[in-house]
């Protein structure tokens, strides 16, 4: 049911995964300016969430160089809170994009069902570059039309994907502890996989 739901899972929930989470909401928000439609909807037609593997950072702000990341791009940080990955977000989650190729079996072992929706964010970028959109539900700025394009996407992506694993490539570099140049290479590489995201679900 809309509005289309992405879960970013990283181990503590203070780097990776929200700097993915915000991320896309902000590359959503610029394909809804492209539209000529009103960026504040974004939340209406996709809901981009995350949560750590670890419980660790619970309640903690994000780390602030993956904040000023995010802020420098263009993004919102505001209101956000670690949290430890519960199997109802996942079950709630049209999308799991996870920050490693380790994060996936986690969340795969949890639930086993969502093992057709859930990627290493790398390899969904990779794969999502293989995906005929032409095949895809017409492209609309609405809930129910996002959510159709979205899921029928993420089917499409994993078909792409029989017997294949995802590549050490693939997994993006934990950058705690490290200074604002691994922070800046590693949300590069996120915008590599959720702006072309964004893009196919609001061409």
């Amino acid at each position: 049911m809309p509005p289309f739901t992405v879960l970013h899972v990283c181990m503590g929930n203070i780097c990776r995964s929200p700097m993915a989470e915000r991320l896309l909401a902000l590359a959503v928000r610029e394909r809804l300016v492209r539209r000529g439609v009103e960026p504040g909807r974004a939340d209406e037609l996709l809901h981009s969430h995350s949560a750590g593997t670890g419980g660790w950072h619970a309640g903690e702000d994000m780390n602030p160089p993956a904040s000023r990341q995010v802020t420098a791009r263009g993004g919102n940080v505001e209101g956000f809170a670690a949290r430890k990955l519960r199997s109802d977000h996942i079950d709630a989650a049209d999308l799991v994009l996870t920050a490693t190729a380790d994060q996936q079996e986690y969340v795969v072992a949890l639930r086993p069902d969502a093992a057709a929706r859930t990627f290493v964010l790398g390899e969904f970028g990779r794969l999502l570059a293989g995906v005929d959109a032409a095949g895809l539900p017409v492209a609309e700025a609405t809930p129910e039309g996002v959510y159709a394009r979205g899921v029928a996407l993420v089917r499409a992506a994993h078909a792409t994907r029989p017997g294949a694993s995802s590549l050490p490539t693939d997994d993006l570099d934990d950058p705690w502890g490290r200074g604002d140049q691994c922070f800046s290479r590693v949300a590069d590489e996120i915008e590599e996989t959720v702006q072309p995201l964004a893009a196919a679900l609001l061409p």
